[in-house]
């Protein structure tokens, strides 16, 4: 999944950094005010999506001393501060330069002379916007794309729902971002047009408004999915899993306690006590301790193996360790189960409660 993300991200900067100077270029030669919100609109893109792209390479980064489970959720916050930027400089500034165009005055541009060259503004902005779609149609499809396998992956089949469920916000920000981009390109395009053909240019300034609010709305969006997983979100998979494990698990007794973080969509950690089974655990341990007991009593030197304290050690510690290691494999085992079924659970911890049993019920009658 990080692999497509990053795929995606890389795509999107080389995109709409190429759109974003030309957009520019037709913006000052034509004076369009959805232009010039377009041009804003994939300056914000360009920086936001190198904002991801940085988040990206910091949650790749292993575990170390100040970081136990690594650098993970680092990717939200880089997402979160793009859509804070998103929202407050794109839309913002979107929004100021209608305001300000509206007061300037509802006069379409006239043409443009450059180098001897008359540049009709209507067409230098309907050529940058043919450009503009080709890259960013070419930066969409790479992202639907990734999008579309990952959600089928997932076994979802509305792409609607799986956007505000997906685990993979860097990759819900390149589809939307690109989304929306080309929603910015129809609407320029249809303001732009309609102020040509009514001489008004009120049309131009209404649709780099809406351009500038949508952007507002995506990144408000963009934020909640990213604060989603930076509030210690649990995993209702892996969590679903771990009851349907241990429910079947012959040595299990009961749970509580379950407890579970998403730390991105590759790592989830998960906690929970268990209580053992007693005959269950105790069942064919006799033989074990048997075995264990004589391991330890042949390594002691012959003339005290039949010392009482050295037999009595070795009994001990013989009854100790083959327990120990007997919950090591049942915690083990459930441990292997979980991650079959949802491999993203990179940290499990089972602490063992203790191990459930009436002494009456399997203790022997006192005669």
């Amino acid at each position: 999944m990080a692999h497509g993300s990053r795929k995606a991200v890389i795509t999107a900067i080389v995109s709409n950094g190429l759109v974003t100077v030309i957009k520019f270029f037709a913006a000052m030669v034509s004076g369009s005010a959805s232009m010039l919100n377009e041009a804003v609109h994939s300056l914000m893109d360009t920086l936001n999506q190198a904002l991801l792209f940085a988040g990206l390479r910091e949650s790749a980064k292993p575990a170390d001393q100040r970081y136990a489970f690594g650098h993970a959720q680092k990717k939200y916050l880089w997402n979160l501060w793009s859509a804070i930027g998103l929202f407050s400089i794109g839309a913002g500034l979107g929004l100021m330069h209608a305001w300000h165009s509206l007061h300037r005055g509802h006069e379409v541009a006239p043409d443009v002379v450059i180098a001897g060259f008359t540049l009709s503004p209507l067409w230098v902005n309907l050529a940058v916007l043919v450009i503009a779609f080709a890259l960013e149609g070419y930066s969409f499809l790479v992202a639907i794309k990734m999008f579309l396998r990952s959600m089928r992956a997932h076994g979802y089949t509305s792409p609607f729902r799986y956007l505000a469920e997906a685990d993979d916000p860097t990759l819900v920000a390149v589809v939307l971002e690109d989304s929306v981009a080309m929603l910015g390109l129809a609407l320029a395009a249809t303001g732009i047009l309609l102020s040509h053909w009514t001489g008004n240019s009120l049309w131009d300034i209404g649709f780099s408004a809406l351009i500038a609010v949508m952007l507002g709305f995506v990144a408000f969006f963009l934020g909640a999915v990213n604060m989603r997983f930076l509030a210690d979100m649990r995993d209702a998979q892996a969590e679903k899993a771990f009851i349907s494990v241990v429910d079947k698990h012959p040595e299990i007794e009961r749970y509580h306690d379950l407890r579970s973080i998403i730390m991105d969509e590759e790592h989830t950690v998960l906690v929970a006590e268990v209580e053992l089974r007693e005959e269950m655990v105790t069942s064919g341990l006799f033989a074990r301790i048997k075995a264990e007991r004589q391991r330890i009593l042949d390594s002691v030197p012959g003339a005290k193996r039949d010392d009482d304290a050295i037999r009595q050690y070795a009994a001990t510690r013989a009854s100790v360790q083959v327990t120990l290691a007997r919950v090591e494999e049942i915690i083990d085992e459930i441990e292997a189960e979980i991650k079959a079924v949802v491999p993203r659970v990179a940290h499990i911890t089972l602490e063992t409660e203790g191990i459930s049993g009436k002494p009456e019920e399997v203790a022997p009658p006192v005669a």
